[in-house]
């Protein structure tokens, strides 16, 4: 759910970038890389705070007269959704962004000029041209949120299982090793075919150029 949260809203935000000029193109590309000058953990303890009872959310809520009572956003499964978003979706803009700006706009063009559509000409031109992009984008995303144990641990509040709590919970409190290796083997596995598919992918855009 993370990876292609990333993807359905980092693709459209990748493609507003590429079609700003060059100042506030620079200026939108530095405020994805920002995060990344913060440690994430101190992010999720940033996004936790915001998100609790009488968090910043909250309270804007509240004082806008738009809820009568606080909303529950933290321990569930959409703290733990929207932390990983947060997170990890400058991993999908970036490669998105990178293989969307070589895109020649042209192709839609000519495709419009032969009777497609805008919706079609996307379909049929500029997201399969586009496709490596979002397939490191789907790789670099899913490979560390499928292992991620902190923030399921911090906003979910133990209640959301992921394969990375199982993990540092068999290793840790329950001491279950091989439960816990056999577990990481098929989180290894799943990173092997993430990896494999984005290695294809670069293969056959190589082949096709």
């Amino acid at each position: 759910m993370v990876t292609l949260a990333c993807i359905v809203l980092g693709y459209p935000l990748a493609y507003y970038i590429s079609k700003r000029d060059a100042r506030r193109r620079d200026a939108l590309l530095l405020l994805v890389i920002i995060p990344f000058w913060t440690n994430f953990l101190v992010r999720t303890y940033a996004l936790k705070s915001a998100l609790a009872t009488d968090g910043l959310i909250n309270s804007l809520l509240v004082s806008s007269h738009l809820i009568n009572q606080p909303l529950n956003m933290l321990f569930n499964e959409f703290a733990v959704i929207l932390g990983l978003w947060y997170g990890y979706i400058p991993f999908a803009v970036l490669p998105m962004y990178a293989s969307i700006e070589k895109f020649d706009y042209s192709l839609m063009e000519a495709a419009a000029d032969l009777g497609a559509n805008t919706r079609r000409a996307f379909l049929r031109v500029m997201l399969p041209m586009t496709l490596p992009g979002v397939v490191a984008a789907f790789v670099l995303v899913f490979v560390p949120v499928v292992g991620a144990f902190i923030t399921p641990d911090l906003l979910g509040g133990g209640k959301v299982e992921m394969i990375g709590t199982l993990i540092n919970r068999q290793f840790g409190v329950a001491r279950n090793w091989p439960f816990g290796s056999a577990i990481s083997f098929i989180l290894m596995l799943l990173v092997l075919i993430g990896v494999t598919a984005y290695f294809r992918s670069g293969g056959e855009s190589r082949r096709a150029l």
